[in-house]
């Protein structure tokens, strides 16, 4: 398992930006537009980092700016920790044996979501390409949020 990345929600991106990197002294590595889902994605990465994360995408600060939400409440701001693993449906049928819910089941072979015992959103993302669609998983519907 590798550690990627953690999602922060943010209302004002230039405000986040200018904090996060003119102050703080973080990196902009990468940006995606999504134009059709309205939003930004902004990965941002620490100086000593920054040469590893545009190499590998990771460790980064993923900040998402969804251009017509600028208020989150409950926490909401927060978004989720990512792992690369070696085997999506390995992980994600070893942790259901353990008791935990898939909230977002591995349906592409790429991507799933479970929760922390304190409910923190954790993203598991398939290392390298996406497995091809298997059972359980490819019917398996979504289960509470994720």
């Amino acid at each position: 398992m590798k550690f990627l990345h953690t999602m922060i929600r943010v209302g004002d991106l230039d405000r986040s930006l200018h904090f996060f990197c003119d102050i703080l002294g973080l990196k902009e590595i990468r940006r995606m537009e999504n134009d059709k889902g309205r939003y930004t994605l902004v990965y941002l990465a620490a100086p000593a980092d920054a040469d590893h994360a545009r190499e590998t995408d990771a460790p980064l600060i993923e900040l998402t700016y969804n251009w017509d939400e600028h208020e989150y409440g409950g926490g909401r701001n927060f978004g989720h920790l990512a792992f690369a693993v070696d085997d999506i449906y390995e992980v994600c049928s070893r942790l259901q044996a353990a008791g935990v819910t898939i909230n977002r089941p591995p349906r592409d072979g790429h991507m799933a979501f479970v929760r922390t015992p304190d409910n923190i959103s954790i993203e598991l993302l398939q290392n390298g390409k996406s497995l091809s669609p298997a059972e359980p998983w490819a019917s398996a519907p979504n289960i509470g949020v994720w």
